[in-house]
């Protein structure tokens, strides 16, 4: 880097002070915090996505967005060139730019961080970093920060996609990378178009009309609601009514979105008793998370939830049934040995694991965070990952795919096993493989629930969820807590688990974990039984046992 260089940056970084005692950290959200102390985050994470983009010699990603946050929040995150999210080897060096005190602080980690990821900076190398913003007020001028960030590093391109889903984005990153189109269009068409080949493989005596073929979605008052109004304009065989699409004055993510129906388990605002029965979905602020749920009586505002663990499982079922009619009759020595793997964290209600394994699947456990599931996930021919919270996707191999493209071809037209392969084929095109995606993942819900014929109601009683409680204990140091196997056992403080199995074999189907929140000095417990009372019982004395050894 030339003194020309060092200029432009300690010139541009100087308009972006850090605010006095604040402290950021990037997790798997990103930065996140009130919109009004971000603007040196957001210029900074502007370096950060040039830098990763001149290292990895491809296309990055920057979006900013707070997801279910309120409205007063914002934040920011990157893309790496596959589309997932930054490599957890660079999340220190985001904390250190972040919280570079001065100009001059920046400046020399920026120099020493170069030189050690051996990053040509010179200006000869181009970057190029897409930007995407969801609908906050906040977002525009942190655009504008990101863009001067992104501009600090000579030879850098920022290029703004405009308004969109965090999904979207992230998709737009990958598909460059690919070399195929990028654009929002590029996005939908794909996904209408698999939708729809998909819709024309559901077997004539499962085709639904009228009201059983309408679903209502609340779209958290956020970016997702409009978009998907936009999506569905390309849409055959489905009706879809979007609610809470942010033009009604409503506010984003307040008593409305997919975090606030999972964790309340009542209506969002516009739902209640003229929905009795129909098929409802809600997404999130920035649509990467997606539940269902049915309003089952008009003198309640309670809901019966289909959370991501139902919908992991509508999807292995699917995919397991039709990678058995395209095996059927095939000689193991002459296939390609797909391997399926579902992937869930300890938080995953224990009925849907059982369920899962009882239909024969290979079921891992990760620790808590995205990261970990996508990572798990991606080891699998077909990797299916979901959080109860929404969030997952479906994963592909490269090679599975190239088998599957290759099958496909061979197979006599119109063949069962041929109809599977296309099905599969269209699966792997409509999910997004890069994050989590509301929108692919409705799609793909619908398609499915068509193509098996079932009501919202079947697939709700696939399995009755355990009651389960959630508790946090706050203590003086969370990281006297240590756990292993995926957070379910705790191997640290000596003693505490042989303590916590003592109480957990007192309650039929009882299962308690804790772990140390990432964030703030609490404990979180984990406890599920067959009653409520068990599982509340369970929770509170597991919550006594950390504090009597955490004191």
């Amino acid at each position: 880097m030339d003194e020309d260089q060092k200029s432009i940056l300690r010139r541009a970084s100087s308009r972006f002070p850090i605010p006095p005692g604040a402290k950021f950290s990037y997790g798997t959200a990103g930065f996140r915090a009130d919109a009004l102390v971000l603007e040196s985050t957001v210029y900074r994470a502007g370096i950060l996505a040039a830098l990763r983009s001149l290292k990895t010699r491809s296309v990055t990603g920057l979006m900013i967005t707070a997801s279910h946050n309120k409205i007063s929040d914002n934040g920011v995150k990157i893309a790496d060139p596959s589309g997932g999210m930054l490599t957890q080897a660079w999340e220190p060096f985001a904390d250190a730019l972040a919280n570079a005190a001065d100009s001059d602080s920046l400046l020399q980690l920026i120099i020493e961080f170069a030189k050690k990821e051996s990053i040509v900076t010179d200006g000869n190398c181009r970057a190029e970093v897409l930007l995407g913003r969801d609908t906050r007020p906040s977002g525009e001028s942190l655009l504008e920060a990101a863009k001067q960030g992104i501009n600090s590093i000579v030879g850098s391109a920022a290029i703004d996609m405009g308004i969109l889903t965090t999904p979207q984005l992230h998709w737009m990153v990958r598909a460059r990378n690919k070399g195929m189109k990028a654009s929002e269009r590029d996005y939908s068409e794909q996904l209408s178009s698999s939708f729809r080949c998909l819709m024309t493989l559901v077997p004539g005596e499962c085709k639904v009309k009228g009201t059983d073929n309408k679903l209502v979605v609340d779209g958290a008052n956020g970016v997702g609601g409009g978009k998907l109004e936009c999506l569905m304009n390309m849409l055959d065989g489905l009706v879809i009514e979007v609610r809470n699409d942010g033009k009604g004055g409503g506010i984003l993510n307040e008593g409305v979105g997919a975090d606030y129906v999972q964790k309340e388990k009542v209506v969002p605002q516009e739902f209640g008793s003229n929905d009795v029965g129909m098929r409802c979905a809600s997404l999130d602020g920035d649509a990467d998370r997606l539940v269902y749920f049915i309003v089952p009586s008009a003198s309640s505002d309670n809901i019966v939830l289909v959370d991501g663990d139902k919908i992991l499982s509508l999807f292995a079922l699917f995919i397991k049934e039709q990678l058995g009619i395209l095996y059927k009759g095939v000689h193991e020595n002459n296939a390609y040995q797909a391997r399926l793997g579902v992937v869930q964290t300890a938080y995953a209600n224990g009925a849907s694991t059982d369920y899962l394994k009882g239909l024969g699947l290979e079921v891992v456990l990760t620790p808590t965070g995205v990261k970990f599931l996508h990572e798990k996930a991606a080891e699998y021919d077909i990797g299916i990952y979901f959080e109860a919270n929404g969030h997952g996707t479906i994963l592909f191999s490269d090679s599975f795919l190239c088998w599957l493209e290759k099958r496909h071809n061979e197979l006599p037209e119109g063949s069962e096993q041929q109809k599977a392969a296309v099905r599969l084929l269209a699966v792997s095109k409509l999910v997004n493989q890069a994050v989590g995606d509301a929108f692919s993942g409705l799609l793909l819900v619908e398609a499915i629930l068509q193509n098996l014929n079932w009501s919202i109601n079947h697939w709700s009683e696939l399995y009755w969820d355990l009651p389960s409680r959630q508790l946090k204990v706050k203590v003086m140091d969370r990281t006297a807590v240590v756990t292993a196997n995926a957070e379910t056992v705790a191997v640290k403080p000596p003693g505490i688990q042989e303590a916590i199995n003592a109480e957990t074999v007192k309650y039929p189907r009882g299962r308690s974990f804790i772990r140390p929140s990432g964030t703030e000095d609490v404990i979180r417990v984990y406890a599920e039984a067959s009653t409520q009372e068990g599982a509340d019982t369970l929770a509170q004395s597991v919550a006594k046992l950390v504090e009597q050894f955490l004191g």
